[in-house]
């Protein structure tokens, strides 16, 4: 092992990284998912990016302004967290409720823990947490996008201010409950992969997605680990539970490219600050939250199960980490 060491004259980093270098590249990659949900909810997408982002970005300069400490709004963290929780909303939640949800994603999610890279769960998952608790009715209204005919199956009356419909995971909780039918569900397949399906506007496109992550790989702004744990444990066991009962439980596939996975394998549960630093963690950490996303839309009354499968798992991070120790350089000591 010591031989593969080499030792050279400082400075010794091959690449420069920084905390701003790093969330600008997480900005570039959500590009074609906000692109994508403003084209599907046109202008309430763009208004409630820009709020969160702005709104974000607010709070922690005037937090650091109470703390009296160095300004910190220019490494952009405030505003990736703006942007995911954005596209972590329905499309029509009131703009005053964004602002309420960017104030304790910052305040309260991130600053209380002292800052970035102290705080202990996602900031941008424990805000979305709060505001289900706190305005259940508002966070569960889904908004059919521009481009689906008004004629489909809707639930709010024609001629309403906004007309709504369920979403894909909405209907496999229906089937479930023994009152649709999964393979119906199933046909929404290719919507979720284009995008044109209710639900917020993180859900609009899984081929948004896959570009973005696409894009954070190839940077090796975040690792292939988490993502193929999340996604791979999940799609296992949503298909243990489909091969039992295909009436009754819809295609793993779709639990991959419908609701929030996507959003959360290569964006969320990646987070640096809240995920475990070894790999062998990152793979525990992964597989939880993939089995926990999937048992909670199966099992759970909530048919999504996203931010609580990260905030849970964001909890056993520090344990993980104590059980998954880092090797140091030069390997294991032995005495």
């Amino acid at each position: 092992m010591l031989s593969k060491i080499t030792v050279s004259p400082s400075p010794h980093i091959s690449k420069a990284y920084s905390t701003r270098g790093i969330m600008l590249d997480v900005i570039i990659a959500l590009v074609p998912a906000m692109v994508m949900a403003c084209w599907y909810f046109r202008a309430p997408a763009i208004i409630l990016i820009v709020t969160c982002a702005v709104s974000c970005a607010a709070t922690e300069w005037l937090c650091n302004l109470i703390r009296r400490k160095p300004d910190s709004v220019n490494d952009l963290s405030a505003v990736v967290t703006g942007i995911i929780l954005a596209l972590s909303l329905p499309p029509n939640l009131p703009a005053w409720v964004a602002v309420i949800g960017s104030a304790f994603a910052i305040a309260i999610g991130k600053m209380v823990f002292g800052g970035l890279g102290a705080n202990v769960f996602n900031p941008a998952m424990a805000s979305r947490a709060f505001l289900t608790a706190s305005f259940g009715m508002l966070m569960t209204t889904w908004t059919v996008p521009a481009t689906i005919d008004a004629t489909m199956p809707v639930l709010s009356p024609a001629g309403a201010d906004a007309i709504t419909q369920a979403t894909p995971l909405n209907w496999s909780k229906q089937a479930i409950k023994g009152k649709a039918d999964a393979a119906v569900v199933n046909e929404q397949l290719m919507a979720t992969v284009t995008g044109s399906v209710g639900g917020c506007l993180g859900e609009t496109s899984a081929i948004a997605l896959l570009l973005g992550g696409a894009y954070l790989l190839f940077r090796r702004t975040i690792s292939f680990h988490i993502p193929v744990a999340v996604l791979v444990s999940a799609f296992v066991f949503a298909a243990i539970w489909y091969f039992a009962d295909p009436t009754a439980y819809v295609s793993p596939i779709l639990h991959i490219t419908g609701g929030g996975m996507l959003m959360c394998a290569l964006f969320i549960a990646t987070d640096p600050v809240t995920a475990p630093l070894p790999v062998k963690g990152m793979w525990i950490f992964g597989i939880g939250v993939g089995m926990l996303v999937v048992l909670i839309r199966i099992v759970g009354e909530y048919p999504e199960g996203v931010m609580y499968a990260v905030l849970i798992m964001n909890a056993l991070t520090p344990l993980i980490d104590r059980f998954c120790k880092l090797v140091p350089a030069g390997g294991k000591t032995h005495g």
